[in-house]
């Protein structure tokens, strides 16, 4: 089954399982499917390249306020998949008769169409192929190269369609120096552009040369310190778990608690909204309602929005707007500043330059506090220029400092990071982040 011949596919299906109902019954139909391409490298060769196409059916069968959940791997056999989906439907009924009724269950009741199609321009796989092999001209690169179409669809027995697609490509590599000495990157997106992937490649082979240079321990302490996007995403992933969910702040739980009950605030620089206009995830969700194109969740430094799901519009008597049941981003966008992004090594002036950021986790989460590691791509910087690679340094800090009154300034440019997870299926989640530069920003070994 062609991916351009799944959505009229999930139509017939849920056409065939609604005649199937029994009185009073609601079917709730949700379609995940990709069609990707893989690429594993390894000392800049190809190792490994395959291709994977799977579509599978998540169904919600509703009665009242009961309702039970089940999913399915589809075939394309009409005749097998109708047999698989009947067996499941048994089953949910099964189950469904001993549940207790759902208080907070809500899902839409429109028998709407829509149709949203991100074109987008991945590569074929010989050009991603050619593009690390040249760039990487024989040095010791691991790295994977995923693309291809991901889509959703959405259908209830009620008459409700839903379809959405995108074509994105996520290439990421490592380039290995010795032992554990290694720099890291990605070049992600809609579009491919050999020219970006090339200097991408570039300042991993800068980075590459400079961590061969005698590494500098630094003492405990607070140090002035650039946050290159990849960085940034640790930080706004750690904010995301709970800090924008309509339940985590009513139930006291989020770690901007602080902005809520205290009035704390970001930077006056700092806007945070969730994006769908400019990332790859579906335009609605699972159970069946629409997402606006964009919800601000901070403003001006100020917290100004949340992610409101069907079950806490339910529960908390508010309107949803299309979070899904976690209530965390899935196309999370931070607004650029006036940084030139050209000039960070030299705004930054002495201090760190910080690649990434890794095993990060809260420390004190009502205060907003994260502690985490550096690893690959931390240099000292001196004069603007690259003087020496890092050794592991672990941070303990508050985002109230990273992004508020220790904020120098964000980058005059964002950079796309799709979340490379292919956990079961491709991630559908994105960042649209800029680089940040911070005054002082607190190391405690």
């Amino acid at each position: 089954m062609k991916a351009d011949d799944a959505r009229s596919y999930l139509d017939e299906l849920v056409t065939w399982a609604t005649a199937g109902l029994s009185a009073g019954e609601v079917l709730l139909a949700q379609l995940s499917g990709e069609d990707s391409d893989f690429v594993r490298f390894n000392h800049a060769a190809v190792r490994q390249a395959g291709n994977v196409a799977q579509r599978s059916l998540a169904l919600d069968l509703i009665d009242g306020q009961r309702h039970a959940e089940g999913s399915v791997s589809l075939t394309g056999d009409v005749k097998t998949d109708h047999g698989r989906i009947s067996a499941v439907l048994s089953e949910l009924r099964a189950v469904r008769a001993a549940l207790p009724a759902d208080p907070h269950l809500l899902y839409s009741t429109d028998a709407g169409t829509t149709e949203h199609l991100i074109g987008g321009g991945p590569p074929q796989p010989g050009e991603a192929v050619d593009a690390v092999v040249e760039g990487a001209a024989g040095r010791d690169l691991v790295g994977i190269y995923a693309a291809g179409q991901t889509f959703r669809g959405f259908a209830s027995s009620l008459g409700q369609r839903n379809w959405f697609s995108a074509a994105t490509f996520n290439l990421e590599w490592s380039l290995h120096h010795h032992a554990d000495k290694a720099t890291k990157s990605a070049y992600a997106g809609l579009q491919w552009d050999r020219d970006v992937v090339g200097a991408k490649l570039d300042w991993s082979i800068r980075e590459l040369e400079a961590l061969g240079r005698t590494p500098r321990s630094l003492p405990p302490g607070g140090y002035r310190a650039y946050l290159a996007p990849a960085a940034m995403q640790e930080i706004m992933g750690m904010l995301s778990w709970g800090g924008f969910g309509l339940r985590a702040h009513r139930t006291k739980q989020t770690p901007l608690l602080r902005m809520v009950t205290e009035g704390a605030e970001f930077h006056p620089s700092v806007r945070i909204a969730e994006d769908f206009s400019g990332g790859v995830a579906p335009d609605f969700q699972s159970a069946g309602f629409s997402r606006p194109d964009s919800v601000n969740l901070v403003d001006e430094g100020r917290f100004v929005g949340h992610l409101v799901s069907p079950r806490s519009a339910q529960e908390y008597s508010v309107e949803t707007n299309g979070a899904e049941d976690h209530e965390f981003p899935v196309a999370i966008a931070m607004a650029p500043g006036r940084l030139p992004t050209a000039d960070v090594l030299s705004e930054l002036g002495t201090g760190l330059y910080i690649g990434n950021l890794w095993y990060l986790n809260f420390s004190d989460r009502a205060a907003c506090r994260t502690t985490g590691m550096t690893r690959f791509g931390t240099f000292w910087v001196e004069g603007g220029e690259i003087v020496a690679p890092i050794e592991v340094l672990r941070f303990d800090d508050t985002a109230y400092h990273l992004l508020g009154d220790r904020l120098a300034g964000l980058t005059d440019q964002t950079e796309t990071i799709l979340d490379s997870s292919t956990y079961e299926e491709r991630s559908m989640e994105s960042f649209r982040l800029p680089g940040a530069l911070v005054e002082e920003m607190t190391f405690t070994l």
